[in-house]
């Protein structure tokens, strides 16, 4: 008997990738970026649709009809797909897949029969210094990832599930304390800890990521915003931002930076928080979420890697 695969891919780009190598089975896509905004527990249900249409909309100007039409048409598929024997997952090494993946996984886990679950990831390629996308390897290598894609133990299915809890819950101490938990998703303690770094830093008001890009203005010589954000994408980590998620970012940057005859330069304030000689916590605090936590109600400590709660 042939054996057919349900394969549940993020974004768009890499499902062209993956049709390509004309593997058997259905194909859905997962378009969504639970990595920021709200997020609750029940994946699809009409709460979780309303707070993430609402989300998307105002900041990201995606109207709830293609949100509809996206992603929700795309879970409603995958409620009603029977006829396979395992699942495939192929998702990136970054947390703005971990968390997608992880939210995949308790909606299949709430919904669907029991079958073995497999992972295609990023692998560092011989000779390559840093990760390649999946999106952006030729389809032999695709394929040889595919090849020797990991099956998923019934444990790393329990810790995603317990994750994606925690994640949408308003504790992220709850989700620290995973990190250093074993399982077969080879990143997933870097992304998490990314996602603790996430949170204002106790001394500056800013976050790593915000902190990184600022560092990469005073360090490189960058002639406009396009070439910054060429920066910022390709320096972020672990993050995995899109273009849009970054250009937010740099929007609520702009304090500290300023473009002086052909070089952006940073501002007084950008060097006083580059030094750690100001907090600008009040200046900054806005309502940003992620999953069940606000953003400015946490502090992360650097020297001792902790989250404090305000």
């Amino acid at each position: 008997m042939d054996k057919k695969p349900l394969h549940i891919i993020n974004g768009d780009s890499l499902a062209e990738s993956v049709a390509d190598l004309d593997l058997p089975g259905q194909q859905v896509v997962w378009r969504e970026m639970l990595c920021e905004g709200p997020t609750v527990q029940e994946v699809g249900s009409p709460e979780f649709v309303k707070i993430r249409k609402k989300f998307l909309n105002t900041y990201y100007g995606i109207s709830g009809e293609d949100y509809q039409h996206e992603f929700v048409s795309e879970l409603k598929k995958l409620k009603k797909i029977e006829d396979y024997d395992h699942i495939i997952l192929w998702f990136e090494f970054d947390l703005f897949c971990h968390i997608n993946v992880l939210a995949t996984i308790s909606f299949i886990m709430e919904h669907k029969k029991e079958v073995p679950f497999y992972l295609v990831c990023s692998k560092k390629l011989k000779g390559d210094e840093k990760l390649t996308p999946l999106s952006q390897l030729s389809e032999k290598q695709l394929l040889n990832h595919y090849n020797n894609k990991i099956l998923l133990i019934e444990n790393d299915l329990e810790v995603a599930n317990l994750m994606w809890e925690m994640y949408c819950s308003d504790n992220p101490l709850l989700l620290k304390r995973q990190i250093k938990t074993n399982t077969n998703f080879e990143y997933l303690s870097s992304c998490i800890r990314a996602h603790i770094e996430r949170f204002p830093n106790s001394v500056t008001g800013i976050n790593s990521l915000e902190r990184n890009i600022l560092r990469l203005i005073r360090e490189r010589d960058i002639h406009n915003y396009t070439q910054l954000m060429g920066y910022a994408l390709e320096y972020q980590g672990y993050y995995g931002y899109s273009d849009a998620q970054m250009k937010r970012i740099l929007e609520k940057l702009s304090i500290f930076y300023a473009a002086e005859e052909n070089q952006i330069k940073l501002t007084e304030k950008g060097h006083l928080i580059l030094d750690g000689k100001k907090n600008f916590y009040r200046e900054l605090k806005n309502e940003d979420v992620f999953g069940g936590a606000k953003m400015y109600d946490f502090l992360y400590d650097p020297e001792v890697h902790q989250l404090l709660k305000l």
